[in-house]
Protein backbone atom coordinates (compact mmCIF):
# COMPACT_ATOMS: atom_id res chain seq x y z
CA UNK A 1 0.00 0.00 0.00
CA UNK A 2 1.33 3.75 -1.25
CA UNK A 3 0.65 5.53 1.60
CA UNK A 4 2.54 8.28 -0.02
CA UNK A 5 0.01 8.15 -2.93
CA UNK A 6 -2.77 7.98 -0.46
CA UNK A 7 -1.66 11.32 1.34
CA UNK A 8 -1.24 13.30 -2.19
CA UNK A 9 -4.69 12.26 -3.70
CA UNK A 10 -6.82 13.17 -0.36
CA UNK A 11 -7.02 17.42 -1.10
CA UNK A 12 -7.75 17.01 -4.42
CA UNK A 13 -10.90 14.12 -3.62
CA UNK A 14 -12.26 16.22 -0.71
CA UNK A 15 -12.02 19.10 -2.99
CA UNK A 16 -14.14 17.25 -5.32
CA UNK A 17 -16.97 16.23 -2.60
CA UNK A 18 -17.13 19.66 -1.66
CA UNK A 19 -17.68 20.82 -5.54
CA UNK A 20 -20.21 18.73 -5.49
CA UNK A 21 -22.42 20.05 -2.47
CA UNK A 22 -20.61 18.56 0.68
CA UNK A 23 -20.04 20.69 3.74
CA UNK A 24 -16.28 20.45 4.50
CA UNK A 25 -16.76 18.68 7.78
CA UNK A 26 -18.79 15.84 6.71
CA UNK A 27 -16.41 15.54 3.65
CA UNK A 28 -13.36 15.00 5.43
CA UNK A 29 -15.31 12.37 7.45
CA UNK A 30 -16.17 10.88 4.39
CA UNK A 31 -12.79 11.33 2.84
CA UNK A 32 -11.28 9.24 6.11
CA UNK A 33 -13.61 6.57 5.64
CA UNK A 34 -12.76 5.73 1.87
CA UNK A 35 -8.68 5.54 2.99
CA UNK A 36 -9.76 3.47 5.71
CA UNK A 37 -11.42 1.26 2.87
CA UNK A 38 -8.75 1.60 0.33
CA UNK A 39 -6.09 0.47 3.40
CA UNK A 40 -8.35 -2.36 2.91
CA UNK A 41 -9.03 -3.40 -0.03
CA UNK A 42 -6.52 -2.22 -2.18
CA UNK A 43 -3.52 -4.82 -1.23
CA UNK A 44 -5.91 -7.50 -2.78
CA UNK A 45 -7.32 -5.69 -5.12
CA UNK A 46 -5.69 -2.25 -6.17
CA UNK A 47 -7.79 -0.11 -8.62
CA UNK A 48 -6.52 1.42 -12.17
CA UNK A 49 -8.17 4.85 -11.32
CA UNK A 50 -6.70 5.73 -7.67
CA UNK A 51 -7.84 9.01 -7.45
CA UNK A 52 -11.59 8.15 -9.30
CA UNK A 53 -11.69 5.15 -7.11
CA UNK A 54 -11.18 7.30 -3.80
CA UNK A 55 -13.90 9.72 -5.11
CA UNK A 56 -16.54 7.49 -5.73
CA UNK A 57 -16.36 5.27 -2.14
CA UNK A 58 -15.66 8.67 -0.35
CA UNK A 59 -19.11 10.29 -2.13
CA UNK A 60 -20.76 7.38 -1.36
CA UNK A 61 -19.95 7.09 1.89
CA UNK A 62 -21.29 10.92 2.15
CA UNK A 63 -24.22 9.72 0.82
CA UNK A 64 -24.86 7.22 3.42
CA UNK A 65 -23.87 9.35 6.12
CA UNK A 66 -26.31 12.10 4.67
CA UNK A 67 -28.91 9.47 4.56
CA UNK A 68 -28.61 8.47 8.19
CA UNK A 69 -28.68 11.77 9.66
CA UNK A 70 -31.55 13.11 7.77
CA UNK A 71 -33.27 10.05 8.93
CA UNK A 72 -32.36 10.00 12.67
CA UNK A 73 -33.19 14.00 12.76
CA UNK A 74 -36.87 12.81 11.45
CA UNK A 75 -36.98 10.27 13.97
CA UNK A 76 -36.51 13.32 16.64
CA UNK A 77 -38.97 15.07 15.25
CA UNK A 78 -41.42 12.48 15.59
CA UNK A 79 -40.35 12.20 18.87
CA UNK A 80 -41.06 15.67 19.85
CA UNK A 81 -43.96 16.10 17.99
CA UNK A 82 -47.07 16.39 19.89
CA UNK A 83 -50.86 17.18 18.32
CA UNK A 84 -51.33 20.75 18.78
CA UNK A 85 -55.12 21.34 19.95
CA UNK A 86 -57.15 23.26 17.84
CA UNK A 87 -58.01 23.73 14.21
CA UNK A 88 -55.88 21.86 11.47
CA UNK A 89 -53.96 23.87 8.64
CA UNK A 90 -55.33 23.60 5.13
CA UNK A 91 -55.18 19.43 3.68
CA UNK A 92 -52.25 18.49 2.36
CA UNK A 93 -51.08 16.25 -0.54
CA UNK A 94 -50.99 12.98 2.43
CA UNK A 95 -54.72 13.07 2.94
CA UNK A 96 -55.48 13.54 -0.56
CA UNK A 97 -53.30 10.23 -0.99
CA UNK A 98 -55.19 8.36 1.61
CA UNK A 99 -58.61 9.11 -0.69
CA UNK A 100 -56.93 8.45 -3.34
CA UNK A 101 -55.30 4.77 -2.62
CA UNK A 102 -59.33 4.39 -1.36
CA UNK A 103 -59.68 3.80 -5.06
CA UNK A 104 -63.62 2.53 -5.64
CA UNK A 105 -62.29 -0.16 -7.90
CA UNK A 106 -60.97 -2.01 -4.56
CA UNK A 107 -62.56 -3.55 -1.55
CA UNK A 108 -62.76 -1.47 1.80
CA UNK A 109 -60.32 -3.95 3.18
CA UNK A 110 -57.74 -4.06 0.05
CA UNK A 111 -58.33 -0.64 -0.32
CA UNK A 112 -57.66 -0.08 3.64
CA UNK A 113 -54.22 -2.63 3.48
CA UNK A 114 -52.88 -1.07 0.35
CA UNK A 115 -52.88 2.31 1.62
CA UNK A 116 -51.51 1.45 5.11
CA UNK A 117 -48.90 0.13 3.18
CA UNK A 118 -48.18 2.44 0.48
CA UNK A 119 -48.75 5.56 2.16
CA UNK A 120 -48.96 4.84 6.20
CA UNK A 121 -45.50 3.10 6.19
CA UNK A 122 -46.98 -0.09 8.17
CA UNK A 123 -45.14 -3.48 6.99
CA UNK A 124 -47.10 -5.99 5.59
CA UNK A 125 -46.36 -8.01 8.97
CA UNK A 126 -48.08 -5.00 10.81
CA UNK A 127 -50.88 -4.71 8.77
CA UNK A 128 -51.45 -8.29 9.28
CA UNK A 129 -51.45 -8.06 12.80
CA UNK A 130 -54.22 -5.40 12.65
CA UNK A 131 -56.14 -7.64 10.49
CA UNK A 132 -56.00 -10.48 12.22
CA UNK A 133 -54.51 -12.81 9.46
CA UNK A 134 -51.42 -14.26 8.15
CA UNK A 135 -48.39 -12.68 6.73
CA UNK A 136 -48.62 -14.17 3.56
CA UNK A 137 -51.95 -14.04 3.40
CA UNK A 138 -52.15 -9.90 3.32
CA UNK A 139 -49.32 -9.90 1.33
CA UNK A 140 -51.47 -11.58 -1.63
CA UNK A 141 -54.61 -9.11 -0.88
CA UNK A 142 -51.92 -5.67 -1.12
CA UNK A 143 -50.68 -7.31 -4.31
CA UNK A 144 -53.59 -8.22 -5.79
CA UNK A 145 -54.57 -4.71 -5.18
CA UNK A 146 -51.76 -2.96 -6.89
CA UNK A 147 -52.60 -5.30 -9.75
CA UNK A 148 -56.13 -3.92 -9.72
CA UNK A 149 -55.72 -0.56 -9.53
CA UNK A 150 -52.11 -0.44 -11.96
CA UNK A 151 -53.34 1.26 -15.14
CA UNK A 152 -56.90 3.08 -13.37
CA UNK A 153 -57.45 6.31 -13.47
CA UNK A 154 -57.11 7.88 -9.65
CA UNK A 155 -59.81 10.67 -10.12
CA UNK A 156 -62.49 8.99 -8.49
CA UNK A 157 -61.47 9.42 -4.64
CA UNK A 158 -62.49 6.77 -2.07
CA UNK A 159 -65.06 7.31 0.19
CA UNK A 160 -64.79 8.80 3.97
CA UNK A 161 -65.55 5.09 5.48
CA UNK A 162 -62.17 3.64 4.22
CA UNK A 163 -59.97 6.43 4.83
CA UNK A 164 -61.16 6.74 8.42
CA UNK A 165 -60.31 2.55 9.03
CA UNK A 166 -56.69 3.41 7.41
CA UNK A 167 -56.16 6.25 10.00
CA UNK A 168 -57.75 4.19 12.73
CA UNK A 169 -55.46 1.17 12.24
CA UNK A 170 -52.39 3.92 11.57
CA UNK A 171 -53.20 5.20 15.03
CA UNK A 172 -53.03 2.42 16.56
CA UNK A 173 -50.16 1.04 15.15
CA UNK A 174 -48.30 4.15 16.25
CA UNK A 175 -50.20 3.88 20.06
CA UNK A 176 -49.17 0.44 20.26
CA UNK A 177 -46.63 -0.71 17.98
CA UNK A 178 -43.08 -0.40 17.17
CA UNK A 179 -43.86 2.93 14.79
CA UNK A 180 -44.62 5.97 15.79
CA UNK A 181 -47.46 7.36 13.79
CA UNK A 182 -49.86 8.60 16.63
CA UNK A 183 -49.43 12.01 16.22
CA UNK A 184 -49.58 12.18 11.96
CA UNK A 185 -52.86 10.01 12.28
CA UNK A 186 -54.11 12.75 14.68
CA UNK A 187 -52.85 15.54 12.43
CA UNK A 188 -54.71 14.07 9.64
CA UNK A 189 -58.22 13.33 11.19
CA UNK A 190 -57.89 17.02 12.09
CA UNK A 191 -57.59 18.29 8.77
CA UNK A 192 -60.42 16.24 7.75
CA UNK A 193 -62.29 16.89 10.52
CA UNK A 194 -62.21 20.33 9.36
CA UNK A 195 -62.97 19.64 5.71
CA UNK A 196 -66.11 17.74 6.27
CA UNK A 197 -68.75 17.46 8.66
CA UNK A 198 -69.27 13.64 9.67
CA UNK A 199 -70.15 12.86 13.04
CA UNK A 200 -67.68 9.67 12.51
CA UNK A 201 -64.76 11.63 11.91
CA UNK A 202 -65.34 13.76 14.73
CA UNK A 203 -65.98 10.25 16.63
CA UNK A 204 -62.37 8.88 15.61
CA UNK A 205 -60.84 12.26 16.62
CA UNK A 206 -62.39 12.44 19.99
CA UNK A 207 -61.08 8.76 20.11
CA UNK A 208 -57.61 9.04 19.48
CA UNK A 209 -57.28 12.80 21.73
CA UNK A 210 -58.84 10.30 24.55
CA UNK A 211 -56.14 7.85 24.23
CA UNK A 212 -53.10 9.72 23.25
CA UNK A 213 -54.04 11.77 26.47
CA UNK A 214 -53.19 8.57 28.64
CA UNK A 215 -49.55 8.24 26.42
CA UNK A 216 -47.39 9.96 29.09
CA UNK A 217 -48.91 7.22 31.55
CA UNK A 218 -48.48 4.27 29.30
CA UNK A 219 -45.27 3.18 30.59
CA UNK A 220 -42.44 3.40 33.12
CA UNK A 221 -39.18 5.21 33.44
CA UNK A 222 -37.46 1.61 32.49
CA UNK A 223 -40.03 1.17 29.14
CA UNK A 224 -41.76 -1.47 31.07
CA UNK A 225 -46.13 -0.90 30.21
CA UNK A 226 -47.97 0.12 32.83
CA UNK A 227 -51.75 -1.23 33.23
CA UNK A 228 -54.43 1.49 32.79
CA UNK A 229 -55.82 0.35 36.54
CA UNK A 230 -51.88 1.06 37.66
CA UNK A 231 -51.05 4.37 35.67
CA UNK A 232 -50.41 7.55 37.35
CA UNK A 233 -53.78 9.49 36.13
CA UNK A 234 -51.62 12.93 37.44
CA UNK A 235 -49.67 11.90 33.89
CA UNK A 236 -52.65 12.25 31.82
CA UNK A 237 -53.29 15.35 29.20
CA UNK A 238 -56.19 16.91 30.60
CA UNK A 239 -56.52 19.52 28.07
CA UNK A 240 -56.60 16.32 25.10
CA UNK A 241 -59.36 14.59 27.62
CA UNK A 242 -61.39 18.04 27.74
CA UNK A 243 -60.71 18.28 23.84
CA UNK A 244 -61.94 14.95 23.11
CA UNK A 245 -64.70 14.89 25.29
CA UNK A 246 -65.97 18.27 23.41
CA UNK A 247 -65.57 16.39 20.26
CA UNK A 248 -67.42 13.49 21.17
CA UNK A 249 -70.43 15.19 22.74
CA UNK A 250 -71.08 17.16 19.36
CA UNK A 251 -70.99 13.83 17.78
CA UNK A 252 -73.35 12.15 19.97
CA UNK A 253 -75.75 15.13 19.77
CA UNK A 254 -76.13 14.34 15.64
CA UNK A 255 -78.13 11.02 17.11
CA UNK A 256 -75.88 9.08 14.27
CA UNK A 257 -73.82 6.70 16.21
CA UNK A 258 -71.29 4.75 14.73
CA UNK A 259 -68.39 2.31 16.09
CA UNK A 260 -65.54 5.33 16.50
CA UNK A 261 -68.06 7.33 18.53
CA UNK A 262 -68.87 4.34 20.94
CA UNK A 263 -65.05 3.87 21.40
CA UNK A 264 -64.77 7.47 22.15
CA UNK A 265 -68.01 6.95 24.73
CA UNK A 266 -66.39 4.20 26.69
CA UNK A 267 -62.63 5.88 26.25
CA UNK A 268 -64.30 8.64 28.08
CA UNK A 269 -65.72 7.16 30.77
CA UNK A 270 -61.90 5.87 31.65
CA UNK A 271 -60.86 9.37 31.41
CA UNK A 272 -63.83 10.47 33.47
CA UNK A 273 -62.99 8.04 36.87
CA UNK A 274 -60.61 9.57 38.88
CA UNK A 275 -59.41 6.09 39.92
CA UNK A 276 -59.34 2.84 38.71
CA UNK A 277 -61.89 1.31 41.33
CA UNK A 278 -64.48 4.69 40.29
CA UNK A 279 -64.43 3.36 36.43
CA UNK A 280 -68.12 3.10 35.60
CA UNK A 281 -67.75 -0.14 34.18
CA UNK A 282 -71.78 -1.21 33.92
CA UNK A 283 -72.29 2.13 31.38
CA UNK A 284 -68.80 0.31 29.68
CA UNK A 285 -70.52 -2.94 29.10
CA UNK A 286 -73.67 -1.00 27.66
CA UNK A 287 -71.13 0.43 25.37
CA UNK A 288 -69.50 -2.24 24.04
CA UNK A 289 -73.15 -3.54 23.26
CA UNK A 290 -73.81 -1.04 21.12
CA UNK A 291 -70.18 -1.91 19.78
CA UNK A 292 -70.85 -5.44 19.25
CA UNK A 293 -74.15 -4.90 17.61
CA UNK A 294 -72.18 -1.90 15.23
CA UNK A 295 -69.36 -4.20 14.42
CA UNK A 296 -70.50 -7.78 15.45
CA UNK A 297 -66.32 -7.74 15.79
CA UNK A 298 -64.29 -10.35 17.57
CA UNK A 299 -61.69 -8.25 19.26
CA UNK A 300 -64.99 -6.05 20.68
CA UNK A 301 -66.66 -9.11 22.66
CA UNK A 302 -62.72 -9.93 23.86
CA UNK A 303 -62.89 -6.65 25.46
CA UNK A 304 -66.32 -6.52 26.75
CA UNK A 305 -65.40 -9.58 27.94
CA UNK A 306 -63.12 -7.67 30.36
CA UNK A 307 -65.48 -5.52 30.69
CA UNK A 308 -68.00 -7.73 32.38
CA UNK A 309 -65.42 -9.41 34.37
CA UNK A 310 -65.11 -5.49 36.16
CA UNK A 311 -68.98 -4.84 36.46
CA UNK A 312 -70.59 -8.49 37.31
CA UNK A 313 -67.49 -10.48 38.58
CA UNK A 314 -64.49 -12.54 36.90
CA UNK A 315 -66.90 -15.48 36.52
CA UNK A 316 -69.20 -13.70 34.24
CA UNK A 317 -66.03 -12.50 31.91
CA UNK A 318 -64.87 -15.94 31.97
CA UNK A 319 -68.37 -17.00 30.60
CA UNK A 320 -68.36 -14.18 28.35
CA UNK A 321 -64.95 -15.27 27.07
CA UNK A 322 -65.65 -19.13 26.75
CA UNK A 323 -68.06 -18.31 23.61
CA UNK A 324 -64.68 -16.89 22.29
CA UNK A 325 -62.25 -18.66 19.69
CA UNK A 326 -58.81 -18.74 21.86
CA UNK A 327 -56.76 -18.23 18.61
CA UNK A 328 -58.04 -14.63 19.14
CA UNK A 329 -55.27 -12.36 19.77
CA UNK A 330 -54.44 -11.28 22.95
CA UNK A 331 -57.32 -13.95 24.30
CA UNK A 332 -54.93 -16.09 26.61
CA UNK A 333 -53.86 -12.60 28.52
CA UNK A 334 -57.72 -11.77 28.86
CA UNK A 335 -58.25 -15.16 30.51
CA UNK A 336 -55.26 -14.87 32.61
CA UNK A 337 -56.70 -11.74 34.18
CA UNK A 338 -59.82 -13.11 34.20
CA UNK A 339 -58.56 -16.02 36.46
CA UNK A 340 -56.25 -14.34 38.87
CA UNK A 341 -59.23 -11.62 39.37
CA UNK A 342 -61.11 -15.04 40.34
CA UNK A 343 -57.95 -16.38 42.84
CA UNK A 344 -57.02 -19.11 40.67
CA UNK A 345 -53.27 -17.96 40.87
CA UNK A 346 -51.71 -21.16 39.22
CA UNK A 347 -53.92 -21.15 36.03
CA UNK A 348 -53.60 -17.37 35.61
CA UNK A 349 -49.51 -17.66 35.97
CA UNK A 350 -49.38 -20.60 33.53
CA UNK A 351 -51.45 -18.47 31.32
CA UNK A 352 -49.51 -15.41 31.65
CA UNK A 353 -46.49 -16.97 30.65
CA UNK A 354 -48.52 -18.43 27.33
CA UNK A 355 -49.35 -15.27 26.52
CA UNK A 356 -45.77 -13.56 26.76
CA UNK A 357 -44.82 -16.11 24.32
CA UNK A 358 -47.77 -14.95 21.77
CA UNK A 359 -47.16 -11.52 22.75
CA UNK A 360 -46.72 -9.02 19.23
CA UNK A 361 -44.19 -6.50 20.82
CA UNK A 362 -40.91 -7.07 23.24
CA UNK A 363 -42.77 -5.22 25.86
CA UNK A 364 -45.87 -6.70 26.29
CA UNK A 365 -43.88 -9.69 26.41
CA UNK A 366 -41.98 -8.79 29.23
CA UNK A 367 -45.13 -7.30 31.06
CA UNK A 368 -47.26 -10.67 30.43
CA UNK A 369 -43.50 -12.81 31.88
CA UNK A 370 -43.56 -10.40 34.65
CA UNK A 371 -47.08 -10.93 35.54
CA UNK A 372 -46.68 -14.78 35.61
CA UNK A 373 -43.26 -14.61 37.54
CA UNK A 374 -45.61 -12.18 39.92
CA UNK A 375 -47.64 -14.89 40.53
CA UNK A 376 -45.43 -17.49 41.54
CA UNK A 377 -43.78 -16.07 43.60
CA UNK A 378 -47.13 -15.26 45.16
CA UNK A 379 -47.94 -18.53 45.81
CA UNK A 380 -44.55 -19.58 46.61
CA UNK A 381 -45.17 -17.27 50.38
Amino acid sequence: MNEVLLRSLTPGVLAILVRRGADFAAAEDAVQDALVEAVRVWPADPPRDAKGWLVTVAWRKFLDQARADSARRRREDLVDEEPAPGPAPAVDDTLQLYFLCAHPSLTPSSAVALTLRAVGGLTTRQIAQAYLVPEATMAQRISRAKRTVSGVRFDQPGDVATVLRVLYLVFNEGYSGDVDLAAEAIRLTRQLAAAIDHPEVSGLLALMLLHHARRAARTAPDGSLVPLAEQDRGLWDTASITEGVEVLQAALARDRLGEFQAQAAIAALHADAPTAEETDWVQIVEWYDELVRLTDSPVVRLNRAVAVGEADGPRAGLNALAALDDSLPRHTAVAAYLHERDGDLATAARLYAEAAQKAPNLAERDHLTRQAARLNARRCR
